[in-house]
């Protein structure tokens, strides 16, 4: 047999728990090759596939560029890595897990904005006050400015966030923010809302097929295998 199929997942955390759990309810096992802290796997039963354990943004990127087969990992994750996924990463099966929200989100205070109509208002006038463009911060820069000039808004920056984003306004940081939700709990702890019509993605887990890889016969095989057990197959424009 050649070269294995390469499966990434998430090497932590919640996401890395109910994978395992969604494995073992189709009958499979993960078996971590080096241990309880090793960052390879085996699938106990299916052969040809080599399981990498990464963390859930280095999947999405792996995807994106074809370093892995396939990846379980969020889709505003992926979405992130590559906004248009033709051609180059195809979802191909909901997990079922992993439930969040990407939204935008303004503070309580600002009493008169609701959508993202009222935002755009905000904004010009928040250029024309202060001469400078109101800042959003976010992990999600794609998606947002994505998102943004479908609603037409362009009168704003983007500030990177590298910790928690929702603290962000009350910070000073910056006026408002995209970031996950899955309650909204914590947004309004922080004296946040959510636009009524500032939900940018509606995510969750994904097993998804990277077309960037280089797939042979072989590993074609073992990925039916493996998505056989899952009540998933192969796409037809799968490579």
């Amino acid at each position: 047999m050649g070269e294995p199929l390469t499966l990434a997942i998430p090497s932590k955390g919640r996401l890395k728990e109910q994978w395992n759990a969604k494995l073992a309810a189709a009958g499979l096992t993960l078996t971590q090759v080096s241990g309880a802290r090793g960052y390879r796997a085996i699938v106990e039963g299916i052969s040809g596939i080599d399981v990498m354990l990464l963390a859930s943004s280095e999947i999405a990127a792996a995807l994106v560029s074809g370093d892995v087969h396939l990846g379980v990992t969020g889709e505003d994750l992926i979405r992130e890595a590559a906004p248009d996924l033709t051609g180059r990463v195809t979802l191909v099966k909901p997990l079922g897990f992993g439930f969040a929200d990407v939204v935008v989100a303004v503070p309580r205070a600002w009493i008169d904005v609701f959508t993202m109509a009222d935002l755009d208002d905000i904004c010009a006038a928040y250029a024309l006050k202060h001469r400078r463009r109101l800042r959003i911060a976010t992990k999600y820069t794609r998606l947002t400015r994505q998102f943004f000039a479908r609603a037409g808004i362009a009168d704003y920056r983007i500030v990177p966030s590298a910790g928690a984003t929702e603290g962000a306004p009350t910070a000073g940081t910056a006026e408002a923010i995209v970031d996950i939700t899955t309650s909204g709990a914590t947004l309004a702890a922080n004296g946040l809302k959510i636009l009524d019509d500032g939900v940018i993605l509606k995510s969750q887990a994904q097993l998804a097929l990277s077309h960037k890889a280089q797939w042979s016969a072989d590993m074609r095989l073992a990925a039916n295998v493996l998505l056989a057990k899952l009540d998933a197959k192969l796409p037809k424009d799968a490579p």
